[in-house]
Formats: C-alpha cells, structure tokens, sequence
C-alpha cells in the first residue's frame, strides 16, 4: 500500500464519545467530526477512523466527499457491515478491523447467560425484588450442547470458554476445515442443540440465517444467544417462537433496530435477557482500542502491512469466519 507523502490526515467519526489517545498520532492531522459534518472531514483525508461503529453515518459522507486520497478506513469493532458498503468495496482503500479486542469478553458474556439461564438466575432475581421464597431445582451445563455459529477469533473463544465449563460445542463456519462444519451443515446440527450461539459476521451468506425453518429445527428447551449482529436473526420469527414456547429463551445483545425500540415484545419477556450491544465492553475497551489503531497507524506510516485487513468479498479478515 502507497504510504503518501508528509503526515497522516486522519478523519475520525467520533459520535457522542470522543476518542482519547489521538495525541499521541504525533504529527498527524486529526479531524474529529460528527455523522453531519463527516464528509467535509473525509474529504483529502488518507484514513478514515470510524470510532462510533454503530453510526450508520459514513456511506452517505463517503458519497457526498472527495474521498480519492483515501487509503485506509478502520472500524473499531469486530463487524463491519456498517463500513462495507458498494462505493467502499470498490474503492482501493483497505478496511481493517478491532479483531482481537472483544474475543475474551465475548466469551464471558456468552458463558456468563448460559450459566444464568441453567441456574434460572433471572427468576431467581425477579422472587427476590418481591421478597418472595420460592425453592426450586435448576440444570447442570456439563454434557450439554451447544452449536457456534461463527469460527473466527471470538467463535473459537466461545467454543473454548464452553468447553471449559462443560459442554460439548460444535463449531459453524463458512466451509468446512478442522473441528469446524460448513454453514450448510447448520440445519442438520440444530436438533441436537440446548444452546444456539450467533457469532458469524453479518454478510450475505449469514443474514436471516437464523428464521421459523431454522427456529423449528431447534430442541423446544433450546436457548439462543445472539453476540453477532441483529441481523442474523429474523427477529419477528424469533418473537413469534418464543411467544408460542417454540424455544426455551434467548439471551440477545445485538438486534435489528438498535437501541431496541420501547414497544419490541421482548423487553417485556420473562424468557429473554436483553442487554444493549454491551457483550464485548469491558473497563478498558477504549484504551485497547486505540493502542490497536494506533500500532497500525505507526504500520501504516512506515508502509508496512496492516493488522486485520478484511477481505472484502468475504466481509471480514480472511482466514476467519
């Protein structure tokens, strides 16, 4: 990749949390700009910092600005579907991504509901807000199953963390490879799954993917946990399965519609455990965040390869899934 001449313009989509660390960019010029004046900061920029990556802001600023300069978009989050738009993937800047930052967290997260859910914790909490004593049995995690849908860094972290505490996992990925079964093996695994859990990038072959077809494939004491992107999952179908006691309950952090509105049914099920796209958020994210960018910014200015560059046929870095 052509490094240009003098010091980095960089352009930074910074939403209502303002990036700290910038400073150290020495040299650089940084241009922190809202969703509405995006495009006149992107304009004779060289690389774009989408800081705020749940903005749906920069396909229309990328539109409306002079964006030849431009030789290195980075998001800070694992997804980039807010970043690969048709414009973007035809354009030769290189997109990077946070890989590697949320995989732990993720984890924990995701090992943390399915606990929750097998010891009945949310019940547990309910009795207690009414002061109510109520002695009840709950389940044990150790030999059950669950199915990962997603066989890159934060799928592999899920798989591992289960596995730790007991339970048999089988791994879903893009095509088949070691330990791994390709996404049209999917259908054939889901009656055998106590735990369902979405953590594939959102792309073309993965949107809808979990819907009523699949819903119905499910165990009815399945659960589903959703760490990916809403979008995944069809979410009225979800709605409807739960509504009707298709499946046992759903622990979801990302949906279709984000924040998810006031009247969605599922704020108010006893079932679900809804948590605002947090999974992944631990004291110190930021910091991570930045220190990641800015090792690729010091690899970017010496003209060296960066970090995480994500293929953009495939939407995510290559050699994960």
């Amino acid at each position: 990749m052509p490094v240009p001449a003098g010091q980095p313009v960089i352009a930074v989509l910074t939403g209502d949390d303002p990036p700290t660390g910038l400073e150290r960019a020495e040299g650089a010029e940084v241009r922190l700009a809202g969703p509405s004046d995006l495009a006149g900061a992107l304009s004779g920029a060289d690389v774009l910092l989408v800081w705020d990556f749940l903005s749906p802001a920069v396909p229309a600023a990328w539109r409306a600005a002079e964006t030849d300069a431009v030789r290195w978009v980075h998001t800070a989050s694992a997804g980039v579907d807010k970043v690969t738009f048709p414009e973007i993937l035809e354009h030769p800047a290189q997109i990077t991504n946070a890989r590697g930052v949320f995989d732990r967290p993720i984890a924990e997260y995701v090992t943390g509901v399915v606990l929750a859910f097998a010891k009945d914790l949310p019940t547990t909490l309910r009795l207690q807000a009414r002061r109510e004593w109520r002695h009840r049995e709950t389940s044990t995690v150790r030999g059950r199953t669950a199915v990962v849908v997603g066989s890159g860094p934060i799928g592999r972290a899920i798989e591992d963390m289960l596995g730790a505490v007991g339970l048999r996992t089988e791994l879903v990925g893009r095509r088949a490879a070691a330990g791994v079964h390709p996404f049209d093996a999917l259908h054939g695994l889901l009656p055998t799954a106590d735990v369902l859990v979405l953590a594939a990038p959102l792309t073309d072959a993965t949107r809808g993917l979990l819907d009523k077809a699949a819903l119905d494939l499910l165990p009815d004491t399945a659960r589903v946990v959703n760490v990916g992107r809403g979008g995944l999952v069809v979410e009225p179908d979800l709605v409807a399965a739960l509504q009707g006691g298709r499946i046992a309950g759903a622990a979801l952090d990302v949906f279709e519609t984000e924040p998810l509105p006031a009247d969605s049914p599922l704020w108010d099920m006893e079932n679900v455990i809804v948590s605002p796209h947090m999974s992944g958020d631990v004291v110190g994210w930021r910091g991570m965040l930045m220190d990641q960018f800015l090792d690729n910014l010091d690899r970017y200015r010496a003209g060296e390869p960066l970090h995480n560059v994500v293929d953009k046929r495939l939407g995510y870095v290559k050699g994960t899934a």
